[in-house]
């Protein structure tokens, strides 16, 4: 059981907090003191969004042609593990380190300044056309560790992150590099919430994943970093699985064909069966359609036996960004032994409508120190990996 391959550190910013500590707080108390309302959003009305709780400063001026507020919030968590990526870079040298990002959006925010601000007879001065390009980011974390290894991005909407982390995995499985950054961000801008809104999938109010009374999908914002390698630690990545339905540009397979095979092929890989699981983070944005499948799908894999939960009432659906941000949230709770977090029904009790699955609606500690996070993302690209504590003893 088990790749390899070991998270030696990550860091995370999102509406739980700005480091790992604020986090911890304010997951195991279920706040969100990033989770507020904003009216200069949407074209009309207001909307909830999760919003990241510290802002990343200026990137100096070496570095100034990748600023935008996507690559300072990534900066702002890249600051936090710092001495540790120049620890990894020293111990295996440059051409030896992989830099691995995802996003769906980029700098798209600094792109739609420009068209306004134009639209208005004036310049958004600090607009540069790399800020919206999708490989943006990757190219800052060359540039500020001057790394000469595997350098690119992963842009598959929703899963973007979690497939970096699975393309990390793989470049150091096949030895084209001994270590590896992975993560990335996205970060609030108006194009994404307005086309979401355009198909009616966001929330006028924050989200509530899997309630009778859903209403849509909560954007977010975040960044996030984890540090890959053979090197063994606490964190083991045990194995994952993809797929591409490509049944609809923005509706999940009906029957969920691709998540479950996504989810089967991690589970094979690691060589576990669905009982071995302790817990599953699920996708869980909040939408009916989404939320339907996703029990469907773990109600035939797991049962009822398997507790598992959506995150994203507390973090917004952070887009690109989500599966950073919840791969972090799961080795956040199984370092520091925290509770489940479990899915709220506080303004709403549980569709009694959906496929019965362990959806836990109060604390319980995690059982088997093995967690599955899933991404599902728009054209059916769907990711699962396996995240679990390193067992002494396990290849």
């Amino acid at each position: 059981m088990g790749l390899g391959i070991y998270l030696h550190g990550f860091a995370l910013d999102c509406a739980l907090g700005s480091s790992l500590d604020e986090i911890t707080r304010n997951l195991e108390a279920l706040r969100a003191p990033g989770l507020g309302e904003r009216t200069d959003l949407l074209l009309q009305g207001s909307v909830f969004v999760g919003q990241a709780t510290a802002e990343g400063a200026a990137l100096p001026p070496e570095l100034a042609a990748y600023d935008s507020r996507n690559n300072r919030l990534l900066g702002a968590v890249l600051d936090e593990l710092d001495a540790e990526i120049k620890a990894l870079i020293d111990r295996y040298g440059p051409a030896r380190v992989a830099a691995v990002t995802g996003t769906s959006t980029s700098g798209l925010d600094e792109a739609d300044k420009i068209v306004s601000s134009r639209a208005q007879g004036s310049d958004y001065a600090p607009y540069r056309y790399n800020q919206q390009e999708i490989g943006d980011s990757a190219g800052y974390l060359k540039a500020r560790y001057a790394l000469q290894g595997p350098c690119y991005t992963v842009s598959t909407a929703c899963s973007s992150t979690t497939r970096a982390l699975i393309s990390a995995v793989r470049l150091i499985k096949s030895a084209q590099c001994d270590a590896a950054l992975s993560g990335g961000a996205d970060t609030l801008c108006r194009m994404p919430l307005n086309g979401f809104d355009s198909l009616q999938l966001v929330s006028r109010t924050p989200c509530r994943p899997f309630s009778r009374d859903r209403a849509g999908i909560t954007i977010g914002e975040a960044a996030g970093v984890a540090l890959l390698s053979r090197e063994r630690a606490a964190l083991e990545i045990l194995g994952y699985g993809e797929s591409s339905d490509a049944y609809h540009i923005s509706s999940p397979h009906p029957e969920g064909c691709g998540a479950k095979r996504a989810m089967e092929m991690a589970l094979d890989m690691a060589g576990l069966n669905p009982e071995d699981i302790g817990y599953v983070n699920l996708h869980g944005t909040g939408s009916k359609l989404n939320d339907e499948v996703e029990a469907k799908i773990m109600h035939e894999l797991f049962g009822t036996q398997v507790p598992c939960s959506s995150t994203k009432y507390l973090t917004g659906h952070t887009l690109g960004a989500s599966g950073i941000c919840e791969a972090v949230l799961c080795a956040l709770i199984l370092t520091r032994s925290l509770s489940l977090p479990p899915q709220l029904c506080d303004s709403s009790p549980l569709d009694e409508s959906l496929p019965e699955c362990g959806l836990i609606t109060e604390r319980i500690q995690l059982k088997r120190p093995i967690i599955m996070s899933n991404a599902f993302a728009f054209g059916g690209n769907n990711a699962s990996i396996i995240i679990g504590l390193h067992q002494e003893g396990s290849a």
